[in-house]
């Protein structure tokens, strides 16, 4: 009886070792498949962000225990995953950033290959820096400004930098970036040490202005702080009309103690533009401001409405033609108390953000630019 030939035994071996090889190639090369969460802070946008890439919002129960603890299970595998969490921090700060952490840390734990915090309003960012006035005491308002002055060491040398802790907070959680939009201070990127995408409503801001104010030709972009002017000076260049801004002076925190102009409103149409506003003090004595400099109409344009405390009651109040402020907060609550209060959406500005990063592509297209 012959021999079988051992070619074609070889031959398969062959073959079938170039097939494994091929198939470890792929899986090398492939990029890891998209997974989106949503934190209990702002699931409209998340859904809003998930509808737009054609993907569903992955399953996650969030409770809390009966002494407040959060807890967080993740409802699927995000083993080799290219993880998105979608939490701003609004409403109850501390527990939805609290949330936040965990559910970074749960994802990481679960062998996700990379877990990207998507945080359209970055919490304590105000706390950014050592820089805090010393505050007069409500009950000690016959000291004189001077004498708090200066004690105003004191002060400083004891002003925490919160939004560093924060920073620390998600890069030991296992955040491997971050997605967020107008920082309040941009500095704030530095206190990473993993890569931070810092986007602009700037674009959104702008194609609001020319679909919305018809004399938007005749207006001037006011600052209602000099920390606002960058910010400003871009908008007011692209548009091509002018800016103004106000000095102001804080007596305490959230409360304005004097305010100046500088700039010329008359007989034009003020458009106050601003990062966020908490108990709008600032924007509503701004706009009083420019009236009285002889304004035709105020407008405030804010990326982070925030609307705390007697927020609401003063824009009512207020001279305001409209009071613009995105959805990186939610807004629906906002806006039934207020009808001056109009909403930009962003999420496609996150959506795209999302799509590029989790493609390898470059984000920077969005800072000039909506995506349609």
């Amino acid at each position: 009886m012959p021999l079988l030939s051992s070619e074609p035994i070889r031959a398969r071996c062959l073959v079938k070792s170039n097939l494994v090889s091929t198939r470890s190639n792929v899986a090398n090369n492939r990029m890891p498949n998209i997974k989106v969460f949503s934190g209990t802070s702002h699931p409209d946008l998340a859904q809003r962000i998930v509808d737009r890439l054609g993907i569903d919002v992955g399953k996650v129960v969030t409770k809390k225990f009966s002494n407040l603890e959060t807890c967080v299970e993740i409802g699927e595998s995000v083993r080799g995953e290219d993880v998105y969490i979608i939490q701003s921090g609004s409403g109850e700060v501390n527990d939805n950033l609290m949330e936040l952490l965990i559910m970074i840390n749960a994802c990481k734990i679960a062998s996700a290959s990379r877990v990207t915090a998507v945080i359209p309003c970055f919490p304590y960012a105000r706390q950014d820096k050592k820089d805090k006035n010393g505050d007069i005491p409500e009950n000690d308002s016959n000291r004189s400004r001077a004498t708090v002055k200066c004690n105003e060491w004191k002060f400083r040398s004891r002003a925490p930098i919160s939004a560093k802790l924060v920073a620390n907070m998600l890069s030991v959680a296992g955040a491997d970036h971050i997605i967020t939009m107008d920082l309040h201070a941009s500095q704030i990127q530095g206190f990473f040490d993993i890569p931070v995408d810092n986007l602009f409503a700037e674009p959104a801001v702008l194609k609001w202005i020319k679909e919305n104010i018809p004399e938007w030709r005749n207006s001037i972009i006011v600052s209602p702080d000099a920390g606002g002017a960058k910010r400003v000076t871009s908008i007011a260049d692209r548009l091509n009309v002018e800016f103004a801004l106000i000095h102001k002076e804080r007596k305490k925190a959230n409360e304005v103690a004097s305010m100046v102009l500088v700039g010329d409103v008359k007989e034009r149409i003020a458009i106050l533009v601003d990062d966020m506003a908490d108990t709008c003090g600032t924007i509503c004595h701004a706009a009083e401001k420019l009236t009285e400099a002889g304004a035709t109409k105020v407008y405030a344009i804010l990326t982070h409405g925030i609307f705390s405390g007697p927020a609401i009651s003063r824009i009512n109040n207020a001279c305001f033609e409209a009071v613009v402020v995105t959805n990186t907060i939610p807004q629906d609550g906002h806006m039934k108390e207020c009808p001056k209060i109009r909403c930009i959406d962003v999420s496609m500005m996150f959506a795209e953000a999302v799509r590029r990063t989790h493609n390898g592509e470059s984000v920077s297209y969005l800072f000039s630019n909506v995506p349609y």
